[in-house]
């Protein structure tokens, strides 16, 4: 239940973008994060900056070319979401966080108990008569007038 407590803990108008990172929930995902390399290039973006635009483009839906301009080049943007997406760091990070809220719920970390329920669609009573649609006569016809050999 939102309360005037809650909602001035959750108030994002003080961010650029309201997918950005608090520092609270930046603070939480830092240490997930790779480490800058120690041999290199530097990174020519903070991290905490391709987090955001990140988290603007799967929160907006909009296409990576659309990023604003102060957000890093879509294609590092990208490349960031695909390395992170092909070395199973979302799904970490996802679990990890799962745990956190749940130890912070009073809560123990892994649930003990799961109940899967399985449910199927119910069948129809009888498929409804229908007539195959015609095709048209000159879309099946073969055309013979191109020539197949080269000398004609």
């Amino acid at each position: 239940m939102w309360t005037r407590e809650t909602r001035s803990q959750h108030d994002r108008e003080h961010l650029r973008y309201g997918s950005d990172l608090t520092d609270k929930e930046w603070q939480l995902i830092e240490p997930f994060l790779p480490a800058p390399a120690d041999t290199g290039r530097p990174r020519g973006w903070p991290l905490r900056e391709i987090m955001n635009a990140l988290f603007y483009v799967l929160r907006g839906g909009c296409p990576w070319r659309m990023l604003p301009e102060h957000f890093p080049p879509h294609q590092t943007a990208y490349r960031w979401f695909v390395r992170f997406r092909d070395s199973g760091l979302w799904e970490s990070l996802n679990h990890r966080l799962l745990m956190l809220d749940r130890e912070m719920a009073g809560r123990e970390a892994s649930p003990s108990v799961a109940i899967i329920r399985a449910s199927r669609r119910p069948r129809p009573a009888a498929r409804e008569a229908s007539t195959p649609p015609r095709r048209s006569k000159a879309a099946s016809v073969m055309s013979w007038s191109i020539p197949t050999d080269a000398r004609s």
